[in-house]
């Protein structure tokens, strides 16, 4: 008995001190946002902490995307321009080459009621909507938020099923993790037995989140005491949006961009020659599926998005044999899947033949590019129509 209440009594205090260092950890996450929103690294990305810290600030838009985030680091980029909150508010962004719509699903699944009426933006590459690439799906993938989408109680069972179904589909990324994929398998399964048995394991995997949440904690209160940058200084200002957008519209792509383009143009194709085989690949494209998924779950969380579509680059897709008629149906069913969930859809389709949008036939936006896509949240954020 003596050891007995010895051993019980040094477990009580082990797991006071994790437990007041997780609060320690939780104050300073929700206290130095204004330094760690505009800031993109990778502890971000695959943990939650930063990320449920930007939720629960009322004056932080996150904003999702792929590599449109991280390439062209240019004071125009979101994240930059909100960084001293000119308009009353940061951006923050959570992105990587690559990021596709069902990583991002994961993450705001297991944010769960964090988002709820809290307002976020998606930036959706054309490219990466129909056609996600599978390395950049596991690159990309974090262990924690998959957990934690499982686990959690934010969705009900036929969501979690179905998406479980496109998890497995990438199994590579949960073999490191035998009760996730098993939990998986249980899920993707229309058997009833195995949902008695997913049950089961509910506790098991509530206690795995709790642990992978305490390491991005412990994880995020090493990066604010030791890597964290003096918070920007607030800086409010009035934004005259009609002289930005016409500044930038007066920039002229670079000589450097023209011979870029003129090498990719080589081998032109006649006009209209590949738009059913392009409308035949969007159609056959995973992708959606997945995007109907992210939407379904952001309707689940009651999150307020706002969906930024890059166009295509359409000089590049005119002069390769893909027509805008083709292209227009990428559009009409992004267009379709934003009003059946009524999610505010900004696809900037005006600027789908605009060679000064995106830097060349990338889906990265250019300083030109980047003021509309500012414009629009800055609009979302203060509850005006969002303007392409």
């Amino acid at each position: 008995m003596p050891y007995l209440f010895s051993a019980l009594i040094a477990s009580g205090l082990v797991a006071a001190v994790l437990f007041g260092a997780g609060m320690e950890a939780v104050h300073l996450e929700h206290t130095t946002i204004l330094s760690t929103a505009p800031e993109l690294f990778s502890l971000k990305n695959q943990g939650l902490a930063f990320q449920r810290a930007a939720a629960h600030a009322p004056n932080v838009l996150p904003l999702y995307g792929s590599s449109e985030l991280t390439a062209l680091r240019v004071p125009e980029r979101a994240n930059i321009f909100f960084s001293t909150a000119p308009t009353g508010f940061q951006v923050s962004p959570v992105g990587a080459g690559g990021m596709p719509p069902l990583i991002i699903l994961q993450k705001v699944g297991a944010l769960g009621s964090a988002l709820r009426g809290k307002k976020l933006a998606i930036s959706l590459s054309p490219g990466l909507t129909a056609h996600p690439g599978r390395k950049a799906y596991e690159g990309n993938f974090s262990l924690m938020a998959a957990s934690e989408i499982v686990f959690g109680s934010a969705l009900d069972f036929e969501l979690k099923r179905q998406i479980a179904s496109r998890m497995l589909e990438c199994s590579s990324t949960v073999e490191k993790s035998p009760l996730l994929e098993f939990a998986l398998r249980r899920l993707a399964s229309h058997r009833r037995l195995d949902r008695f048995i997913f049950c089961a394991l509910w506790p098991i995997g509530k206690v795995q989140n709790a642990v992978l949440a305490l390491q991005d904690h412990f994880s995020a209160l090493a990066y604010i005491r030791h890597k964290i940058k003096p918070a920007p200084q607030q800086h409010p200002e009035m934004i005259d949006w009609s002289k930005l957008v016409a500044k930038a519209s007066a920039l002229k792509t670079t000589d450097e961009d023209k011979t870029n383009r003129s090498s990719s143009f080589a081998e032109q194709t006649a006009q209209g020659s590949r738009d059913q085989a392009f409308r035949t690949s969007m159609e056959a494209g995973l992708g959606w599926t997945d995007l109907e998924l992210l939407l379904r779950t952001l309707a689940s969380v009651h999150a307020r998005p706002l969906l930024l579509s890059m166009p295509f680059d359409g000089q590049f897709y005119d002069e390769t044999g893909i027509s805008r008629s083709a292209r227009e149906s990428y559009y009409e069913r992004l267009r379709s899947l934003a009003q059946r969930y009524h999610f505010p859809l900004v696809e900037f389709t005006g600027h789908d033949e605009d060679p000064a949008f995106l830097y060349l036939h990338k889906s990265h936006l250019t300083v030109k590019g980047w003021i509309y896509y500012n414009r629009a949240l800055d609009d979302f954020f203060h509850g005006r129509v969002p303007r392409s």
